[in-house]
């Protein structure tokens, strides 16, 4: 159990990374003009950068208190967060796009849905259960 909670760790860490920082290097008028298009809810671009930040942050959190044996009580913490940042995100895609458009912000809010749980009753890090 625990290798394959490090495998959905390493992967979600990995996603919201890259989301996360590409919200945080592109221009605002630039995301504001992505966030703007029709058929979509329009979000302010500093809530977009707010979103990135958020989960950039959620993403190191994923992996460095695992890494590094310190604060490991963090790790379903940021799953939590995230999971709250997606819960939101199956929201806004699910409104104007149905249910085909927040299939895969449903996946990863499941997928993090089972890593706090997983780190937090199924396999804590810091544990020696095998």
């Amino acid at each position: 159990m625990n290798i394959l909670l490090w495998i959905l760790q390493v992967l979600l860490a990995m996603l919201f990374l890259f989301a996360g920082g590409f919200k945080l290097v592109m221009p605002m008028n630039v995301l504001a003009a992505q966030a703007a298009q029709p058929g979509q809810v329009a979000l302010p671009a500093l809530f977009l950068k707010f979103i990135g930040l958020c989960e950039l942050l959620g993403g190191l959190g994923l992996i460095l208190p695992g890494v590094f044996k310190r604060n490991q009580q963090l790790v379903p913490l940021a799953a939590l967060g995230l999971l709250i940042l997606m819960i939101g995100a199956v929201v806004v895609t699910f409104i104007p796009g149905g249910i085909k458009a927040a299939i895969f912000p449903l996946v990863v809010t499941l997928l993090l849905a089972f890593v706090a749980y997983g780190r937090w009753r199924l396999a804590p890090l810091g544990s020696r259960i095998k």
